[in-house]
């Protein structure tokens, strides 16, 4: 099937509920050449219908977050982690600290609002803010489990202060706790309520234990209590603010149209600038006001789908007419809601399990994401090529590399070097090359992408292409890049290349060595290679050295290729590949300077698996290890997806190529054989030289661990 090419960017800005359905709407029907990037702090946006819940002990957090990693995945976007603090309309770029800016045609805005209280003394540093609800939900889980939780002082009496006070009483009352929940605001609670309604909440925050103190401004906010106007004090050892709702500060200063700091929008869900669109309660909709609500956000998602659409197609653009009353669900603490709508309003336990069914509704949308048909086959293959398919998207990284035991075989039919200056070494990667006397390490490795970000993916492949020099105890001297961009526009192969670039350059640099040119074609897919020279200092680290009764340290957790592996299948949480990248991201520049004074034998773990690499490690050095299972480092969610069955499309070849590994059972026994991209270092050690080895390491931030031992057993690997 013909690829056709990227012409245009659309940027996401912000994973809020709006997005978060344009996502799945993307995954379900894409615009062909369109680029589609989501820019959110957190791999998850928390559902705001079900914080109440969530704090009340209801629900999980992972019943509460919707994954932009998985929707992401699906709708074939690119998701950056990070903070947007800037969008320049007349540059049509924005920026995220730490990467390079990040260039759209069009770009949408739905960032949500925040209640930080910057005003308030005291409460930016003792205070806990509603929204963002992704801090708030871990900060409160973190107090509501804790043995000597205290007092709690929310401040704001609308429905998210009487929400969250409701459901606070609750929870620390089902676990035994006699917290006191005291709910303050500076003029009458949940004063948009009729008589009835309003009547119906407070004998419901009365009956739950909420104090409610009314008419009362706060004048700071300490540590353990808050301080009133009049000098009363509050104790509190847990005080949030649902109240004070504000833009965030860097979306007033776009240039754009805004009221009070939100954007302003017209009926198309455009703003003043037609490139830039903007969405839930971060837009103030001018053409017909409303309050801030979820429902609204949920209901400009289908016109804000098709109009982006438009924007990037030519197309007509649709309207959007907000309702002018809706219904209003609220919790009340326990498994009880009172709903009210055109002034009428009622409460009790049939009216929670409503509340529950419509929101579990909305997540399932984001927890059950249909898998999408591939193209077709022809109807006539050569024989094998289903199974050279297979079942499962091929992998990624290393995932994606040639087994251990077919390239050896052939990497055995090449003669040995009949030149002097060119040391031949079995079975490592780097060629050393004697050059006016120093030796200097020659190496090269790309990776096919596992991720739509090519600043991610080149940070990632740079750091992999260095492995094999620090594996050597060398140092970076100078790197040529090798890069195949997918079919696309010249704009956007200009835009990708700075990315890829400026996110290789910061590394190069980092590590010390110069990037001195390469080359770049086009392809069916993102492929980044680096090719690295470096200095040793002193006689290369090589596979072979290691000795009996050398310890084996392991300078990162291995699972990154099943991490990958079930990310392209949706199946990884998105905190687990988040936390994955940033192994990956991680430089092993000063664990090698750290290893290289004591090492007998070095090698970086990556394609082939610790259990390759250390096989490798065996073979040159005529000797066999035992591995302590126990004390391998795995990394977040590895071993729940390894037991449920996810392997790297590299796991089979693995196995076979690590020759006789006895005792490797179970998942953690799998991941042994799981493909790593830049990985850590594997080494071994004088065992008296462990424990000084080892502090080193942590204090550098390293998270090494002692993983067995050299044995005087040629050839055998044994898991104990």
């Amino acid at each position: 099937m013909m690829q056709l090419p990227l012409t245009r960017d659309l940027v996401l800005v912000g994973g809020g509920h709006t997005h978060a359905l344009v996502l799945r709407m993307w995954g379900m029907k894409p615009l062909a050449g369109v680029r589609l990037t989501v820019i959110n702090p957190a791999p998850t946006a928390p559902y705001s219908g079900m914080l109440p819940g969530f704090v009340a002990g209801h629900y999980s957090k992972n019943d509460l977050d919707i994954d932009l990693v998985q929707l992401a995945r699906f709708a074939g976007a690119r998701v950056i982690l990070g903070e947007v603090t800037r969008i320049d309309p007349d540059k049509k770029t924005i920026t995220v600290p730490g990467r390079p800016p990040i260039a759209y045609d069009v770009a949408s805005v739905d960032v949500g609002i925040n209640t930080r209280m910057p005003d308030l003394p005291g409460f930016a540093d003792n205070g806990i803010p509603a929204k963002p609800l992704d801090s708030f939900a871990r900060r409160w889980a973190t107090f509501r489990d804790a043995l000597d939780a205290g007092d709690v002082a929310v401040i704001g009496g609308g429905v998210a202060g009487a929400e969250l006070s409701m459901a606070m009483a609750f929870a620390l009352s089902e676990r035994g706790k006699s917290a006191k929940i005291t709910l303050i605001d500076s003029g009458p609670v949940m004063k948009g309520f009729n008589r009835t309604a309003r009547g119906h909440l407070l004998r419901a925050l009365a009956d739950t234990g909420v104090e409610v103190i009314e008419n009362a401004q706060v004048a700071r906010v300490t540590e353990a209590e808050v301080i009133l106007g009049d000098g009363r004090r509050i104790p509190s050892a847990f005080t949030t603010g649902a109240a004070g709702a504000r833009p965030h500060n860097w979306v007033s200063e776009i240039g754009l149209a805004h009221e009070g700091g939100y954007l302003t929008i017209d009926d198309t869900l455009r703003t003043s600038d037609p490139a830039i669109f903007a969405a839930g309660d971060c837009a103030h909709m001018g053409f017909a006001p409303r309050p801030k609500a979820g429902v609204f956000a949920v209901r400009q998602a289908p016109v804000l789908f098709d109009n982006l659409r438009a924007a990037l197609s030519g197309g007509e653009m649709e309207h959007f007419a907000p309702q002018k009353d809706y219904l209003k669900l609220i919790s009340l603490g326990g498994k009880r809601a009172l709903a009210e709508k055109l002034g009428t309003a009622a409460k009790g336990g049939l009216l929670w399990r409503w509340k529950d069914r419509i929101d579990r509704t909305f997540m399932s949308q984001f927890k059950d994401l249909p898998d999408m048909p591939g193209p077709d086959l022809p109807l006539t293959m050569a024989e094998g090529v289903r199974e050279a398919l297979g079942d499962k998207p091929m992998c990624g990284g290393c995932g994606a590399k040639v087994g251990r035991g077919a390239l050896r075989d052939v990497l055995a039919e090449l003669p040995t070097t009949p030149r002097d200056d060119v040391e031949s070494l079995p079975g490592d990667d780097a060629a050393v090359l004697i050059t006016g006397g120093l030796r200097q390490i020659m190496t090269t490795d790309h990776l096919r992408a596992f991720t739509h970000d090519p600043v991610l993916m080149a940070r990632i492949a740079a750091i992999h292409a260095l492995g094999d020099c620090w594996a050597m105890g060398a140092d970076p001297q100078a790197v040529t890049a090798s890069i195949i961009l997918p079919r696309m526009s010249a704009a956007l192969q200009r835009r990708t290349m700075a990315e890829i670039m400026a996110a290789a350059q910061d590394v190069i640099d980092a590590a010390g060595a110069v990037i001195v040119g390469g080359h770049s074609s086009l392809g069916d897919e993102l492929t980044i290679g680096f090719t690295v020279t470096g200095i040793c200092p002193g006689v290369p680290i090589t596979l072979a050295g290691a000795k009996p009764g050398d310890a084996l340290i392991l300078t990162k957790p291995i699972g990154s290729g099943t991490i990958m592996a079930a990310e392209m299948q949706r199946k990884a949480r998105g905190q687990d590949v988040a936390a994955a990248f940033a192994l990956m991201e991680r430089p092993q520049a000063v664990a090698s300077r750290v290893l290289r004074d004591v090492a007998h034998a070095m090698t970086d773990v990556t394609g082939f698996g610790l259990a390759g690499h250390l096989a490798g490690i065996c073979e040159a050095s005529g000797t066999g290890a035992e591995i302590d299972i126990a004390a391998v480092p795995f990394m977040d969610g590895a071993e729940d997806l390894a037991e449920a069955g996810v392997r790297s499309t590299l796991y089979a070849d693995n196995r076979d190529g690590a020759g006789p590994v006895f005792g490797a059972n179970g998942p953690k026994g799998d991941l042994l054989f799981d493909p790593q991209t830049a990985g850590g270092l594997l080494a071994a050690v004088d065992p008296s030289r462990v424990d000084e080895t080892l502090g080193k390491l942590w204090l550098a931030g390293y998270p090494a661990a002692r993983i067995g031992r050299i044995i005087d057993q040629p050839g055998r690997i044994t898991v104990i």
